[in-house]
């Protein structure tokens, strides 16, 4: 099974709206960067209905463990900057998006993080 995680930071307090907005990013940016890199990981997620797991953090610091680690481990990922239109400081680092690929190579990087 494929899937995608998104992992949100939640100590920004972002309100509803803009986390989702954060999350379509940061869902977005990943899934192109996993067309490049892993084509078949990309068809079968789409095959199997996209499943996406909604996870979170809770300071930048962990954002950013969570992203090297993701990196170490070859899985296609974005990291969200915001431009501080609305909510939050411009420049804030606000979302990694993992996959899509194999729930279990997922999971390595994301299994001690609670659901958002």
């Amino acid at each position: 099974m494929y899937e995608q995680a998104i992992v949100i930071r939640n100590d920004l307090k972002m309100g509803k709206g803009k986390m989702a907005a954060q999350a379509c990013h940061a869902s977005i940016q990943a899934f192109l960067h996993a067309q490049k890199i892993s084509s078949s990981a990309v068809s079968g997620w789409m095959n199997e209905g996209q499943k996406k797991v909604v996870l979170k953090v809770n300071s930048e610091k962990e954002l950013l463990e969570i992203f090297k680690n993701v990196n170490i481990e070859g899985l296609p990922c974005s990291l969200i900057r915001d431009a501080g239109r609305t909510q939050i400081e411009p420049g804030s680092l606000t979302a990694v998006g993992i996959g899509p690929e194999k729930e279990e190579k997922i999971s390595k990087v994301t299994k001690d993080l609670k659901l958002l």
